[in-house]
C-alpha cells in the first residue's frame, strides 16, 4: 500500500479566498453638452441616460451600474453645471451639485475642443468645496492635437489638484477600459448596493418618458424650446406581453404644439415611432405608445412637475 492508498494525500488545496467586493459612486459633473450622457451610457453598457445636441438636455440625477472586477460603480450622471437665469435652471444646477456632493468620487468632464472657458472655470472654483476625491476626464481627444491636449491637462491640474486624469473619447470608446479600471479601487469595501445583471435604478416609465424626449429635441431641435417636457401618463400590461403606454408631451405654447404634431401628424408619428423602438429594447417587450401634446403654460412654476422630473423646486 503506497502513501496515498494509505489516505495522505500530501498538501491539502486551500479554499480560495473570497475577493473583497467594492461600491460606491462616481458623480459626472461638467458644463453642459460636455459628453456626460453619452460617457454614461458607454460606460455601464446599455441606454440608461438620453442624448441630445440640445444644451441642458439631462435634468435631473440619473444613476447607471458597472461592474469592473469586484467593484460595482454607481456612476451618477448629473444636469451640466451652467449660469442659472430661471426656476427650472437653479433646480438642475443645484441637483447636480448636490449629486456631486454624495459622491465618492467626482468626475470632472471637459469638452478638449472647448478647453478652459468660463463655464469650466465657474465649475474649478467651486470643485475645492467638494470633500469627494477629485479625478479630471478629458472627452473628445480625437477632435484636437495632442499637444493641446496635454497643455489643457496641465493647465487644469494646476487649479484643482486632481488625484488622476483621463483622456478618452466618449462615443469612440476610447480609454474607457482605462477609466473604469482606475475607478474600480477609488470604490469603498462593502457589499454591492444593487443585483449583478441591474444597469439603472431608474423605474421604466421614468425612462421611457426621457426616451420619448430624447426623441423629440432629436426631431424639432432648433424649432421647440428645452423647456418642454414627457410624462409617462399610463403604463399598462397586456394580456400577450405586451405594454401600452399613454405619454402627454407638455408645451408652454400654443405654436408649440402644432411644431409637434406637425402637417398631418406626420412630426408626432415619427417621434412616436423612433420612442417606440428604443422604449421597447429597454423594456424587453412589445410597446404599444400613444402620444398626446397638451400645452401647459408656466409649468416651470409648478411644483408638481419638479417632483415628477426628480428636483427640488426652488423656492424663488
Amino acid at each position: 500500500m503506497n502513501d496515498t492508498e494509505a489516505g495522505d494525500a500530501g498538501p491539502t488545496e486551500q479554499p480560495m479566498q473570497p475577493t473583497e467586493t467594492r461600491c460606491g459612486f462616481v458623480a459626472l459633473i461638467g458644463a453642459p453638452n460636455a459628453g456626460k450622457s453619452t460617457l454614461m451610457n458607454a460606460l455601464v453598457g446599455a441606454k440608461v441616460t438620453i442624448v441630445s445636441r440640445k444644451v441642458q438636455t439631462t435634468r435631473s440625477l440619473v444613476r447607471g451600474i458597472a461592474i469592473e472586477g469586484a467593484s460595482q460603480i454607481i456612476f451618477v450622471d448629473t444636469p451640466g453645471i451652467f449660469a442659472p437665469k430661471r426656476r427650472l435652471d437653479r433646480a438642475m444646477v443645484t441637483s447636480a451639485w448636490g449629486g456631486a456632493g454624495d459622491a465618492d468620487v467626482v468626475a470632472l468632464l471637459v469638452d478638449a475642443r472647448k478647453g478652459c472657458d468660463e463655464e469650466v472655470e465657474n465649475i474649478l472654483k467651486k470643485m475645492p468645496q467638494l470633500s469627494a476625491r477629485k479625478v479630471l476626464v478629458l472627452n473628445k481627444i480625437d477632435t484636437i492635437e495632442r499637444t493641446r491636449l496635454l497643455k489643457l491637462a496641465a493647465l487644469l491640474n494646476e487649479k484643482v489638484p486632481f488625484a488622476e486624469t483621463f483622456m478618452i473619447s466618449a462615443l469612440k470608446g476610447d480609454g474607457l477600459q482605462t477609466l473604469r479600471e482606475k475607478l474600480a479601487p477609488m470604490m469603498r469595501p462593502g457589499p454591492w448596493l444593487y443585483p449583478e445583471d441591474q444597469v439603472s435604478d431608474a423605474p421604466l416609465r421614468a425612462l421611457a418618458a426621457e426616451i420619448t424626449r430624447e426623441k423629440l429635441f432629436e426631431r424639432l431641435h432648433d424649432e421647440l424650446p428645452y423647456q418642454s417636457t414627457v410624462e409617462t401618463e399610463l403604463w399598462k400590461e397586456m394580456p400577450d406581453g405586451s405594454a401600452r403606454l399613454e405619454q402627454t408631451i407638455y408645451v408652454t405654447r400654443e405654436g408649440h404644439k402644432k411644431i409637434v404634431i406637425g402637417e398631418g401628424g406626420r412630426t408626432i408619428k415619427s417621434i412616436g415611432s423612433a420612442a417606440r423602438k428604443d422604449i421597447s429594447e429597454a423594456a424587453e417587450q412589445k410597446v404599444h405608445l400613444f402620444l398626446f401634446v397638451k400645452v401647459r403654460e408656466n409649468w416651470g412654476d409648478d411644483p408638481e412637475r419638479y417632483r415628477e422630473m426628480g428636483l427640488d423646486f426652488p423656492k424663488s
